[in-house]
């Protein structure tokens, strides 16, 4: 009897359409799982009541903080949708330089809420357009909320400063920092017509290890942490000072190739050293003869920026030298001093040199510095010297300074400030669920569900101060439906107060960035149905 033939079965359109659709959703699934991870880890670190984590470096080093920009940076993550919040946070520090916790935590509350929509059949497109939707929406109450502030007026502009520190380890110096951070940018911009201020090429952050907290200053003008090479007698301070930024070595040249020179005889060898030194000295006489009397010498990796015949020759002209200026530190110098950068001995001229009332070396208990004050009235520069008794503290006070100086850049940027302790959120939270019910359809779902994740926020502060937080949001929430749009958790007292009354404020450009980043890095995972892998 024959064998039958085996008939190959056929898979119908159908089946295969169904299987696709379940790997899209295992896929987005995933990222959503992935990215919410992430979120939940940084959590208990939002808030004045936050947690601080230790992050130990390959090395053995150990960082202490709860700065959410530096925990996920130092993260080693592997998914892809896990980074995309690392991203996220960069992009949040970038923009307002505050709030990177609470833009993670409230991604990764929308992701929460994406994931119930998906589960009750809503496509991804129709979450994502109804998530942007009211995001839109949210960002219009915000500015009905949000009241102006004056540039020229320091106590508004302290207390969003204090406020921003008040989650910080070093929160108990925050009425030392706060005012570094105020006045910092009050010098570099013009109050009336300022709509954004550099940090990075007007205000030089110098961290130096030594001292206390209680030591860390404003300084009108330059600091450098490089000692002055004054081994052959140079002078340790000088007074109207004309300054001369080299970037040109002050030693015996060098071929562009390795090479040996063989010296077998006594007068050769004393040829060669009468060269170098008839070399040395004519470098030397033209820089006396611009008037310079105080060397800023860029660092050269070539060869020694300076020799001590060199040294030898400017202590004898009462010439300071400063040696290793780094090269991003030339732009800085130049605006703070106005002197040129000399590329070689044949440019340097007088009108090339920068001008300051004193150059000193100054001892820090520790250790020295040199300060260059007295610089010119209309410069629009500021240094700011942190101290600290181990490099940790001082780290982590930089990181503070930072976080603050980027809140008062948010109010020259957006001259509006908001009230905190979570009243934003619960506010457009209020305000979404009243726009949610004149919308139809799934949108009107969705609209609610993000109105919803919103309130993670405040429901994260108040269960981080160890409060109840169904008990705090329930008040919170009847608190703004009463019209009371101020109202937010006070951590300190664990009850809802008048958050203004409270000097707790902060700019309104932080939680419009943090929504706006928050809503576009969700719908971006949303969309994602499939991840390939390509050499």
């Amino acid at each position: 009897m024959a064998s039958a033939a085996a008939v190959p079965r056929k898979v119908s359109n159908n089946s295969r359409v169904h299987h696709e659709h379940e790997k899209q959703d295992d896929v987005r699934l995933a990222n959503i799982e992935a990215a919410k991870a992430v979120a939940d880890t940084v959590r208990t670190s939002l808030g004045p009541m936050g947690m601080d984590k230790m992050i130990v470096h390959p090395s053995g080093e150990v960082t202490t903080t709860n700065d959410g920009a530096t925990l996920l940076s130092h993260m080693k993550l592997i998914h892809p949708a896990a980074k995309m919040l690392v991203e996220l946070s960069k992009a949040q520090d970038i923009e307002a330089g505050d709030g990177t916790t609470s833009v993670v935590v409230l991604a990764g509350a929308l992701l929460g809420a994406a994931s119930n929509l998906l589960a009750k059949g809503l496509h991804p497109t129709t979450i994502s357009n109804a998530f942007q939707m009211a995001c839109l929406h949210a960002q219009k109450h915000l500015r009905t909320v949000a009241q102006p502030v004056l540039l020229s007026n320091r106590d508004e502009l302290l207390q969003s400063a204090i406020t921003s520190l008040n989650s910080k380890i070093v929160s108990q110096y925050s009425s030392l920092i706060a005012p570094l951070a105020v006045d910092a940018v009050l010098r570099v911009i013009d109050p009336e017509t300022a709509v954004n201020v550099d940090l990075n090429s007007d205000i030089r952050v110098v961290k130096h290890t030594g001292g206390t907290i209680d030591d860390t200053e404003l300084v009108d003008g330059l600091v450098f942490t490089q000692r002055l090479r004054k081994s052959a007698g140079g002078p340790g301070t000088v007074k109207n000072a004309k300054i001369a930024l080299i970037q040109f070595q002050l030693s015996p040249p060098k071929p562009n190739m390795d090479h040996s020179v063989v010296i077998s005889d006594y007068n050769d060898m004393d040829r060669i050293l009468r060269q170098e030194k008839k070399y040395i000295l004519e470098l030397v006489k033209q820089i006396k003869k611009s008037g310079a009397n105080v060397l800023l010498i860029q660092k050269s990796i070539l060869r020694d920026a300076v020799s001590e015949l060199a040294l030898f020759y400017l202590a004898k002209l009462k010439i300071m030298v400063v040696t290793d200026v780094e090269r991003a530190d030339i732009e800085f110098v130049t605006k703070c001093t106005g002197c040129t950068p000399i590329a070689s001995i044949e440019a340097l001229s007088p009108e090339k040199l920068g001008t300051a009332g004193l150059v000193e070396e100054v001892s820090t208990g520790s250790g020295r510095l040199v300060k260059i004050t007295g610089v010119r009235e209309n410069t629009k520069t500021v240094s700011v010297l942190v101290r600290g008794s181990n490099k940790a503290t001082v780290d982590e006070v930089d990181r503070s300074l930072h976080d603050a100086l980027c809140v008062i850049r948010s109010l020259v940027k957006e001259k509006f400030m908001l009230p905190g302790g979570g009243a934003p959120e619960a506010e457009i939270s209020l305000a979404l669920s009243t726009y949610a019910k004149t919308l139809t359809g799934k949108e009107s779902y969705a609209v609610r569900a993000y109105a919803e994740a919103l309130e993670v926020i405040p429901s994260t502060l108040a269960e981080n101060a160890g409060l109840s937080p169904i008990e705090i949001v329930t008040e919170l929430r009847n608190r703004h439906a009463a019209g009371d749009v101020n109202a937010g958790i006070n951590v300190r007292k664990g009850t809802i107060t008048d958050m203004r009354k409270e000097n707790v404020v902060q700019p309104l450009l932080v939680s419009s960035s943090a929504l706006n980043l928050a809503t576009e890095t969700v719908n971006m995972i949303l969309k994602i149905d499939d991840i390939l892998s390509v050499r």
